[in-house]
Formats: C-alpha cells, structure tokens, sequence
C-alpha cells in the first residue's frame, strides 16, 4: 500500500514538473521568435576590415558579363532582374530583398557588397562557398551597375 501512495505521488511531482515546463516554454518561445525577427529586420552592418576591401577585379566588359551571368542564375529570381526587388521568388517566399536599384547602393564599398554576398543573411543564403572568390569580384561589379539604370 506503501508503494501506491509513493507511485502517486511521483506521478503528480512529474505531472507539475511538465506542467511548469510546457508553461515555460510557451512564455519563452514567442520572445524568442520577436527577437530572431527583430534581428534579421535590423541594419546590416559589415565589419570594418571588410568593408575598408577594393576590389581586386576592374570593372571591365569581361567582368561585368561575367557578373551579369551569375546575376542572373543566382540572385535575380529574388533580387529580380533589374535589382528592382522584384524577382518571381518575392511573392512565393514571401521575402522583402534589398532594391539594388536604389541609389544609395553607391555608398556601399566593394568590400561591404562582397562580405554580404560572401556571408549572407537570412534570407539570402551564404555565396561565400558556393561562388568562387573571382565570382564574386565580378558580381560585385555588376550590382553596382543596376544603381545607375
């Protein structure tokens, strides 16, 4: 009969323990989801080191067609193909991405454009082992076309 009485009782502390839990994380998780939003809303700042980088590639024919090339296979679907923001994965995913057309792109150094492209944020994927450092350089070149349209 002992034994009855100590079943029950662990049964209820156990009961109260995942009571306490599923009422934590129910408090916990929509904070976590505001702040994880919060972030990916907020200014995209590239590191010092970073942005202080030239580009290594000029902006020649050659470059930009090459950039041109992987502009259109790798960030057009979002980006579209303007840099309008207007890209046919806009309204699917329901994304917001940068408008590479706005003008205020020419303040950004060719060492800030490389980083984000290199390193990525959500939404945007990570370039940085998926497109060779030239690559890059290249669509770097080309991005910084679409301002002066």
């Amino acid at each position: 009969m002992q034994t009855l009485y100590v079943s029950a009782a662990m049964t209820l502390q156990l009961r109260f323990r995942m009571n306490v839990a599923v009422f934590l994380t129910a408090l916990i998780a929509p904070a976590l989801v505001v702040f994880s939003e919060e972030q990916s809303k907020g200014k995209w700042s590239t590191p010092a080191a970073e942005a202080q980088k030239k580009s290594p590639i000029a902006a020649s024919e050659s470059s930009l067609a090459a950039g041109h090339k992987i502009y259109s296979k790798t960030c057009a679907m979002c980006h579209g193909k303007t840099g309008d923001a207007d890209g046919p994965a806009v309204i699917e995913l329901n994304i917001h991405p940068t408008k590479l057309s706005n003008p205020h792109l020419a303040s950004e150094s060719d060492g800030s454009l490389f980083w984000k492209i290199t390193t990525g944020k959500k939404p945007m994927p990570a370039y940085g082992k998926r497109i060779s450092e030239t690559d890059r350089w290249n669509l770097v070149n080309y991005v910084r076309t679409l301002s002066k349209r």
